[in-house]
């Protein structure tokens, strides 16, 4: 059924039972994403409450990166990514009782979701050091592409459901326990998947082993220069927190187009995913990357002085197209590069350089929003994103220089 190469880690049934786990859990936090922007923004009318979304979820994946590392490397990952599962469950329900309870306090509401991030944290992390384990080693830059692709795919369609849902329901309740549901359907698959780790770590708990993961990143200067360049460009270029905002106040579409624009940046996202998939990156990887970066910083310029909503749809998805890419290149440097018994720590200090770029970039876009307005806000994070570009090209040759993503075997810890 999968003979074409194009399709090769489909071969294995763990990939495609983690696969569907992933899509349905995604489907879920995405659709939750949109009911809660949009709840905390009727409740406020302030920028800066959606920035606070952004960071409750971002602190704790930040403050622990450490631990949820140890623990990926330490415990089963197929366990810990499903008992995550079932925590992440659990919040969609407090969500969903603070929201019947005609709850108006925008606290107890930071307090759901910092749990949610704490057992999103650990998810990420095992999750990440897991994927490798499900594929033959010669498969897993194309597991990479694919499953970007229906990450992408069910980011494209969570925050589609959450916005229809939200409208047809009437309310964020209604979204609240299907993104339970999901999550509870996730759980299944995971279950049902045959790949058994056990603990990959031998060595005793010191400060060393909890800090092998930052320590391997910062003397990598590839890897740590991928990492940060991501960082950066989305912690200053990101405008998702913002979206309430543009669809309600700039280009009046209401909650239906709030999903439409979240969901932009995926369908881009996912295009390109397909392309890399049937046509592989295979020179002048480190180029590349520079070259998406910046466009998606030009990408988020056009978006600010948009207010139009098919320019500003547009310019959505070729930025979630150029940065398709750049996710492909990272994540196959950072996994193919790393010792199987530190995976766990190193895609940790990756996750939270991950969610400081997307949550902490939330907050960012809700502060510089609030003092400066929500256009200027965006049109300058779209100028910085650029400016980063412009340093690392000086700051990391090395990277400029990588050809092909499979150049170099993993060094040993």
């Amino acid at each position: 059924m999968f003979q074409s190469e194009s399709l090769a880690a489909f071969r294995s049934r763990d990939f495609r039972v983690f696969q569907v786990a992933r899509f349905l859990s995604t489907i879920a936090t995405q659709s939750q994403s949109v009911a809660v922007g949009w709840q905390v923004y009727e409740l406020t009318g302030e920028p800066l409450d959606l920035g606070f979304v952004g960071l409750a979820q971002f602190l704790p994946a930040f403050l622990l990166s450490l631990v949820t590392g140890h623990v990926a490397d330490r415990y089963d990952r197929r366990r810990v990514v499903m008992v995550c599962g079932v925590a992440m469950a659990l919040c969609s329900g407090l969500l969903l009782g603070l929201a019947q309870s005609g709850n108006e306090s925008t606290l107890a509401i930071y307090a759901v979701l910092f749990l949610f991030g704490t057992a999103r944290a650990f998810q990420r992390a095992a999750g990440s050091a897991f994927l490798p384990h499900t594929v033959p080693d010669k498969d897993f830059p194309n597991a990479v592409v694919w499953g970007s692709s229906l990450w992408q795919v069910a980011t494209i369609a969570g925050p589609a459901v959450g916005g229809l849902v939200y409208w047809l329901g009437g309310g964020a309740p209604f979204v609240y326990g299907a993104a339970a549901v999901f999550y509870g359907i996730a759980f299944a698959f995971d279950m049902a998947n045959g790949v058994r780790l056990g603990r990959m770590e031998k060595k005793a708990v010191t400060w060393s082993t909890l800090l092998a993961g930052v320590r391997y990143v910062l003397e990598n200067k590839i890897v740590f220069g991928a990492i940060t360049l991501d960082l950066f460009a989305v912690l200053l270029g990101g405008a998702v927190a913002l979206l309430p905002i543009f669809a309600k106040d700039i280009l009046h579409v209401g909650p239906l187009g709030l999903g439409a624009l979240r969901s932009a940046p995926a369908v881009g996202a996912s295009l390109m995913a397909i392309v890399l998939a049937w046509w592989p990156l295979e020179r002048n990887a480190g180029r590349t990357l520079y070259i998406c970066v910046f466009v998606f910083g030009l990408s988020t310029i056009a978006f600010g002085l948009s207010e139009i909503f098919l320019l500003s749809f547009a310019a959505l998805v070729i930025g979630g197209a150029v940065d398709m890419v750049s996710v492909v290149i990272r994540q196959t440097l950072v996994q193919t590069a790393t010792p199987p018994e530190m995976r766990g720590r190193v895609s940790a200090v990756n996750v939270a350089f991950i969610v400081a770029s997307n949550e902490l970039g939330e907050f960012e876009s809700g502060v510089t929003a609030a003092w400066l307005g929500t256009v200027k806000a965006v049109l300058l994070g779209g100028v910085g994103t650029c400016a980063v570009v412009a340093a690392w090209v000086v700051l990391f040759p090395d990277l400029r220089n990588v050809d092909r993503l499979n150049q170099a075997p993993p060094p040993k810890p």
